[in-house]
């Protein structure tokens, strides 16, 4: 049997196809840190269901109505406090990590990046990687605790792009790593290598998650559990008898009750009980932003010395170098198994 090869018409479209794409995506940041700016930022960000699980009807009326007209001002002021030549500190290192693991991986796989809230935008990067050929997508929201609030909303937002289009690429999506050896050796090794430049021994270490509304836990939502097994497994990683490890949760926003003990609650008691020494690191975020560097490192500080205390160190997140690099490389090429 012979088979005629058949021309593509002379109007046919230009079609890149066969590659395969990384989108790494992290919460979101305003586009500066001014109050019009930051309005815009936090009426998206509330606006999603999956943060605020309050009825819209009754949640608009006080967004709208308090709200924007209140917290985008503060907000912003805490912005501008940790605002560098680069940007916006989560951008800027979410962006660093894409192009060192774009370097890691090689011409097999293209590597964006981009913020679930804000800019640039997942749809606009997931547009960039199908234009480029990219067939299959490893869709990577970087939350090493999975919680409906963020990791469910990422692939919320995806699926919205998916429904849009009409050649769909395939997708995986990369699951919550909370306890994977890699990740738990990557922070004993890098919180421990901190500890032991710092000018102090702390009798106390903090290991403060993002905080949630306590009725998330009894609505099935596995974010509190998976904090608490990091926070256990990378105790015994860490292996420093001769120093206090406390869990808590920070960022309380509304009048709801929130996961405990609070990071703010915890850094006032532990100064009040006598504790001269503190340090405190921020294990689930993969990269520094306003909540550990104004929140925890500059009010913390702060907090912490008015009680009291005396010494206080703010460690910092995994970010992109080398030992976080090389635990986000091997989630990766794992999760790439079979595509590269």
């Amino acid at each position: 049997m012979t088979w005629t090869k058949q021309r593509l018409p002379a109007d046919h479209p230009p079609v890149n196809s066969g590659k395969i794409g990384v989108l790494l995506v992290n919460l979101g940041t305003p586009d500066a840190p001014d109050t019009s700016s930051v309005r815009r930022y936090l009426s998206e960000f509330l606006s999603d269901t999956r943060v605020i699980e309050i009825p819209q009807v009754i949640w608009q009326v006080i967004l709208r109505g308090i709200i924007l007209n209140v917290r985008p001002r503060k907000s912003a002021e805490a912005y501008a406090k940790v605002w560098s030549d680069k940007g916006s500190p989560l951008a800027a290192i979410t962006a660093e990590q894409a192009e060192k693991l774009a370097e890691r991986l090689g011409d097999s796989v293209q590597v964006e990046w981009a913020m679930r809230y804000g800019n640039p935008s997942m749809a606009s990067k997931l547009d960039k990687l199908m234009e480029a050929g990219c067939e299959r997508i490893l869709l990577a929201p970087m939350y090493p605790q999975y919680c409906g609030a963020t990791t469910a909303s990422v692939v919320d937002k995806a699926n919205d792009w998916l429904r849009e289009q009409r050649w769909q690429p395939v997708m995986r999506t990369l699951p919550p790593y909370h306890d994977d050896p890699s990740y738990i050796a990557a922070l004993a090794k890098d919180i421990g290598g901190q500890l032991d430049t710092l000018e102090f021994t702390p009798e106390t270490l903090l290991l403060s998650f993002h905080g949630m509304p306590l009725r998330t836990l009894f609505k099935g939502d596995p974010y509190h559990c998976h904090c608490n097994k990091t926070a256990r497994l990378l105790g015994d990683a860490l292996n420093r008898p001769d120093i206090k490890l406390v869990t808590s949760f920070q960022s309380r926003f509304g009048n709801a009750k929130w996961l405990e003990p609070a990071t703010d609650a915890m850094i006032e008691q532990e100064a009040q009980n006598g504790t001269k020494r503190l340090a405190i690191a921020a294990p689930g975020f993969s990269a520094d932003c306003l909540e550990t560097l104004e929140e925890l490192a500059i009010q913390g500080a702060e907090q912490f010395t008015e009680e009291g205390g005396e010494q206080f160190a703010a460690l910092s997140c995994l970010n992109a170098g080398d030992t976080g690099m090389d635990m986000i490389e091997g989630l990766m090429r794992r999760e790439l198994a079979g595509w590269i």
